[in-house]
């Protein structure tokens, strides 16, 4: 039985770094406390799933060690057990060895790797083998190198075609449930994200059964709103509901954000506007 929440809407993803490098800083998580108030607050928000992450991915980061990711995890992982046993939680990474950590030490999950594999040979197996969810984000390089590899001919259809081979990689390595990231911000130009927003349709792949694999859109508080702003992450929360709305009408089925509050209200505003 999946673990993804079964919804007739879209899904939305709250985000807590409990890494203290992260580009938007309230997202950060400070303690223990603070993150279960977080988490708590995120499922009365109306979040579906919440994204953990231990390890800085943002543009120029330097990764932490292995030792370190889960030094910040595990402590966090205890808390979900024992406050939250019912939530669902994604966990990203691109390290399968945490991924095996984190498995037996909390159960069943969502992985979230920001390098569809490509940063660690063994994730795919490891997710197929322990029948996880999956969801594969586009990216090149690392993320110290990533903001150098913006060179496309056409963005829209080389993303859409490094789909077509993760959704071969994942049947291969037995990935039963695939999530589709074009990865925004990640070795994509401010006006490159933006022909993916506006694309996002041309993404779109089907399954076997006639159905979508599901799109996540992560576009929150993001440079390509910023910057094009001239503004900072933490003054953009309505810039980021816009194009929110904007995801959603190209065919985003997932929207993970930091502001929970503000997308269950768009989400909510396109389920009335679709119906």
């Amino acid at each position: 039985m999946s673990i993804i929440p079964k919804r007739e809407r879209a899904l939305i993803m709250g985000i807590i770094n409990l890494s203290p490098d992260s580009f938007y800083k309230g997202s950060s998580c400070g303690d223990e406390s603070d993150f279960e108030a977080r988490y708590g607050k995120m499922l009365e928000d109306g979040a579906d799933i919440i994204d953990i992450g231990a390890c800085s991915t943002r543009p120029g980061s330097q990764s932490v060690s292995q030792e370190e990711e889960w030094k910040l995890l595990k402590p966090m992982l205890k808390k979900i057990l024992k406050i939250f046993p019912s939530s669902t939680f994604s966990l990203d990474t691109f390290r399968s060895s945490i991924v095996e950590r984190a498995f037996d030490f909390a159960g069943d999950f969502i992985i979230n790797d920001i390098s569809a594999g490509m940063l660690d040979p063994l994730m795919l197996s490891t997710a197929g083998r322990l029948e996880i969810p999956y969801i594969a984000m586009h990216m090149r390089g690392t993320p110290e190198t990533m903001q150098t590899l913006c060179d496309y001919d056409d963005v829209v259809k080389e993303v859409a075609d490094c789909f077509d081979k993760f959704i071969e990689d994942a049947a291969v390595s037995g990935i039963k449930e695939l999530i589709l990231d074009p990865g925004f911000g990640f070795a994509k130009s401010i006006d490159q994200n933006y022909t993916l927003l506006k694309n996002l349709q041309s993404l779109r792949k089907r399954k076997e059964d006639g159905t979508h694999y599901p799109i996540l859109a992560g576009i929150s508080r993001k440079s390509m709103i910023y910057k094009t702003l001239g503004t900072t992450p933490d003054e953009v929360v309505s810039a980021t509901s816009a194009l929110n709305m904007v995801a959603l009408l190209n065919g985003a089925g997932i929207l993970r954000v930091h502001d929970v509050k503000e997308a269950y209200q768009i989400v909510t505003l396109y389920e009335k506007l679709k119906n």
